[in-house]
């Protein structure tokens, strides 16, 4: 089992800047992927960004560009800086890791959430 503490929603203004904070509570070189994901009221969970353990990352179009998604392995910790943030990013953000469980099943884990609304 793994527990995943975030940190770092909040309410900002249209154009401002947020960063979360997400600490696993196993070694961060366990998880086969690390990321997070949105969800605004009356939709569906989406993908905003993820990184691998490799270091590949993969990024929502609509985040392209204002989110970056980093690891600090010293801390053990994944961040997600959001910069130029806009109304529509208004949702529920989750941190998510992806454990490999066999050769080809795949276990996620996810985080209580994180509010963050973007006001205009």
């Amino acid at each position: 089992q793994v527990q995943l503490v975030e940190s770092g929603g909040g309410l900002v203004q249209a154009g401002g800047s947020l960063k979360l904070s997400c600490v696993p509570s196993i070694n961060i070189f366990s998880i086969n992927r690390m990321g997070w994901y949105r969800q605004a009221p009356g939709k569906q969970r989406e993908l905003v960004a993820t990184l691998t353990t490799g270091g590949i990352s993969n990024y929502a179009d609509s985040v392209k560009g204002r989110f970056t998604l980093s690891r600090d392995n010293a801390k053990n910790t994944v961040y997600l800086q959001m910069d130029s943030l806009k109304p529509e990013d208004t949702a529920v953000y989750y941190c998510n890791a992806k454990m490999r469980t066999s050769m080809s099943t795949y276990q996620d884990y996810w985080g209580q959430g994180t509010q963050v609304t973007v006001s205009s």
